[in-house]
């Protein structure tokens, strides 16, 4: 688990850290002898695990829950969790990687579609001189022993995986100690914005967490499973907060 103590929303665990902290956190878990989970989670993500017994009982089981979203951010503050910033699964990967040129940190990643988890590890090779890739494989594998004997022979200490939440954190969790690493995280589409394939919201829509928004203009299909969420949550958030203070 994580030096810092979590947050309760809507009965699952938030830690309201930083990038920084969280990036002190995944140092830790490095150091440690045993496996851990980090899940980024936005507002979607805690809806899934409501209506998902089996990932809501993995999202208690990991290690650090970073808010990945402006409505986790605000819930959590809402509910007398301050809270600087967001910590989303784009910039803690790259956070991680930055760290790990430096550090000797050996990075695997698995999932996204064919030559996409390649071709963002190589753009964060670029950025990190130094950064050592233990391996790359898409998503599309039918064997988990082979991919996962793979990731094990690989050296790997960190395992980013892209499968789409719930999936991703389902999968590390199930297999999480015949891996071989020190931490695993479900990082959903972070590939395909590293890749360049797909482009990730303008500065002033990430400032005003309006990322969500920009995300359906762009591409209203694919995210409209999520977006129909964020009114449930928003009121479920708000209630919650309203009956904790009537309790204090």
């Amino acid at each position: 688990m994580s030096d810092y103590q979590p947050a309760i929303l809507l009965g699952l665990p938030i830690y309201a850290v930083s990038r920084a902290e969280a990036l002190e956190c995944v140092e830790g878990f490095v150091s440690s002898d045993r496996p851990h989970l980090v899940i980024t989670a936005d507002a979607s993500a805690l809806m899934f695990a409501r209506s998902d017994p089996e990932f809501a009982e993995v999202f208690k089981q990991a290690s650090l829950v970073t808010a990945d979203g402006a409505g986790v951010v605000k819930a959590l503050r809402l509910a007398g969790h301050p809270i600087g910033e967001r910590c989303s699964g784009v910039d803690l990967v790259v956070d991680i990687a930055q760290k790990s040129a430096g550090a000797g940190w050996k990075l695997f990643f698995l999932g996204a579609a064919p030559s996409v988890a390649e071709a963002a590890a190589k753009e964060l090779q670029c950025r990190f001189p130094g950064l050592e890739i233990a391996g790359c494989n898409d998503g599309f594998f039918k064997d988990d022993s082979a991919i996962i004997e793979k990731i094990r022979q690989s050296g790997a200490d960190i395992l980013f995986v892209a499968m789409g939440m719930p999936r991703q954190e389902k999968w590390f969790w199930k297999h999480r100690d015949e891996l071989g690493v020190k931490v695993g995280m479900g990082v959903g589409g972070t590939f395909d914005v590293l890749s360049g394939g797909v482009k990730r919201a303008p500065v002033f829509f990430q400032k005003h967490g309006l990322e969500w928004l920009y995300r359906f203009i762009m591409a209203p299909k694919k995210s409209s499973r999520k977006i129909v969420l964020l009114p449930v949550f928003a009121l479920l958030a708000c209630a919650e907060a309203r009956r904790r203070r009537n309790k204090q």
